[in-house]
């Protein structure tokens, strides 16, 4: 083992019997040019091709093991296509970005170059830098012209404009999809009026601010930091304004953003305990009033959390059929309501639903609860209704339906319409929260920062008063799911809050009041800011491969009108 933990803190030490190198003495006697397997190991990428490329043997070994260096060189020159030479081949799987991690995967996975296989790949450019996607791109028609076939689901503008076929589902979310609209090539596709192809076209889009927001003029400062590849970056974030961190995969963005600052913030507000990453000291905490990092973890471990309970709409249900007559006359309380609490729920399967078969040797099967069907409750409680529905029909409706029963009460309607402002109006009331996309949890999250308005004392304060930090909320959608999400995003700012986004889509750059640009490469060769300023300045930064394909993308915008 590399590291021994001490007490809670987890302060990593360096192994004193193997002195890092994982490997007992035995083993490491063994070396190659000079080098033992972890001293070679320890270099990144591009010093590993080389070293095999100049590989001290002897023309026979060479032979011997022509087949074995042939894989090597494949594998590590896809590691170099995919942007990842400054990787180290030891390098913790643990503190791999998401972007990283989508390319060691995708370089595995693809560097065979098999022909005849069905590749199916699930939004590979997750976590990836439009320069990084554009190298995807490449790659994947490249395996389809040597007779493979690519099977992508994706959202990105550059890999479906690269696609030759393309299958769209819809034509919404949830209940309201789950059909092929259209399937046939490109060019047909782009002749449609289906949502995507308008975006596609440049027919709908996302337009960026007519003006950009200056802020208070107050700011938060972080300076010093130099936690994983960070060279001491002082960090200056405008408040009252919606300020997206952008730079290539590995540039250090969730190392600044999240592992630093936010953590920095946590502990000063006695949110959280864990350690930031090292930096010297934190400025305008005091313009501050908490911290919020809303990233894609789900909402409830278990089934019986979901949209109402999470956003605390169904407190207000509950009491609304404890209030008709039946309920009344059997003396039916707001916890009779409740599947989570004994009274009115079915106790066969304590509310949930479903009933657990243990198997053992394979996993757990969950089957419809025999006694009440999967309704949740006993047959007294059903008999309760409202406007035409039981509490089991209520839970089922989607939040569109849910808002039409619920039109004349604020105190459910307001919540519900949230989440049909934010693209959630197809979700159902109570749908498992183990059910809910990465997207969706994130959302929800969002729901309920703009359902829950600041208590006294902070009230006569609010203006600047929450800064939420967001870990690439744009991951998993559709182009009018990301404008929907923009629209409350600018919400939360207009209510007199900071934003701060780390992101790679162009539409949510192009929109941002701010953008804080890391880089210019990733791991050893990133870790500065090489750029602070507005969306329009960046395109003209050489050294920024956000600018470069900021400016490309809005070029193209304007020649498609």
């Amino acid at each position: 083992h590399i590291r021994v933990f001490l007490s809670r803190y987890r302060r990593p030490v360096t192994c004193s019997q193997c002195n890092g190198k994982r490997l007992r003495k035995e083993s490491l006697a063994y070396k190659l040019s000079g080098l033992d397997i972890a001293e070679l190991c320890m270099k990144p990428v591009s010093d590993a091709v080389r070293f095999f490329e100049n590989l001290d043997i002897s023309p026979f070994q060479r032979d011997m093991a022509k087949e074995i260096l042939r894989l090597i060189s494949v594998k590590l020159g896809f590691l170099q296509r995919v942007g990842l030479m400054y990787l180290s081949l030891n390098r913790d799987g643990r503190t791999l970005s998401g972007g990283e991690y989508q390319r060691v995967n995708l370089s595995n996975q693809l560097g065979s170059f098999l022909t005849g296989t069905l590749y199916v790949l699930d939004e590979p450019t997750v976590g990836l830098h439009e320069r990084d996607t554009e190298i995807i791109a490449k790659i994947m028609s490249e395996l389809s012209s040597l007779g493979n076939t690519i099977l992508v689901v994706e959202h990105d503008r550059r890999i479906i404009e690269s696609a030759n076929w393309i299958a769209e589902l819809g034509p919404g979310g949830g209940y309201r999809g789950g059909k092929v609209v259209f399937s046939g090539p490109k060019d047909e596709f782009l002749k449609t009026d289906l949502v995507t192809a308008r975006y596609i076209k440049g027919i709908e889009k996302i337009e960026p601010p007519l003006k950009r927001r200056n802020g208070t003029g107050r700011k938060l400062l972080l300076s010093g930091a130099i936690g994983n590849n960070l060279k001491s970056v002082d960090l200056q974030i405008p408040l009252d304004t919606l300020t997206v961190v952008t730079g290539v995969s590995g540039s250090g963005k969730s190392s600044l953003i999240v592992e630093t600052l936010y953590r920095a913030l946590a502990r000063e507000f006695k949110i959280e305990n864990d350690f930031p990453l090292p930096y010297k000291k934190i400025k305008g905490v005091q313009y501050l009033n908490s911290v919020k990092l809303i990233d894609q973890t789900p909402i409830g471990r278990s089934p019986r959390s979901n949209p109402v309970t999470y956003l605390k709409t169904f407190d207000a249900i509950r009491k609304l059929f404890s209030e008709q007559a039946e309920a009344r006359a059997f003396g039916y309380g707001p916890g009779v309501f409740s599947f989570n609490v004994p009274g009115g729920r079915c106790e066969a399967c304590k509310g949930s639903g479903y009933q657990r078969l243990e198997m053992y040797f394979f996993e757990d099967l969950y089957i419809k609860c025999e006694e009440c069907g999967g309704k949740r409750y006993n047959p007294e409680t059903l008999r309760v209704i409202y406007r035409g529905k039981n509490i089991d029909e209520v839970l089922n409706m989607t939040v569109d339906e849910a808002l039409e029963l619920f039109y004349d009460i604020p105190l459910i309607k307001n919540k519900l319409t949230l989440m049909n402002d934010i693209g959630l109006g197809y979700l159902r009331l109570g749908q498992p929260s183990t059910t809910l996309s990465g997207g969706e949890a994130q959302r929800l999250k969002i729901c309920a920062e703009l359902n829950n308005p600041p208590s006294p004392p902070f009230s006569k304060v609010w203006k600047g008063g929450i800064i939420y930090i967001l870990d690439e909320p744009t991951v998993g959608l559709h182009f009018r799911d990301v404008k929907t999400l923009l629209d409350v995003l600018n919400r939360l700012v207009g209510a007199g809050n900071t934003v701060v986004v780390i992101e790679h889509n162009l539409d949510m750059i192009m929109a941002s009041d701010w953008i804080i640009d890391l880089g210019p490469e990733g791991g050893d060769r990133g870790g500065r800011i090489i750029f602070e300023g507005t969306p329009e300045k960046i395109e003209n930064v050489k050294e920024s491969y956000t600018g470069k394909y900021l400016r490309e993308y809005s070029h193209s915008l304007l020649k498609r009108h």
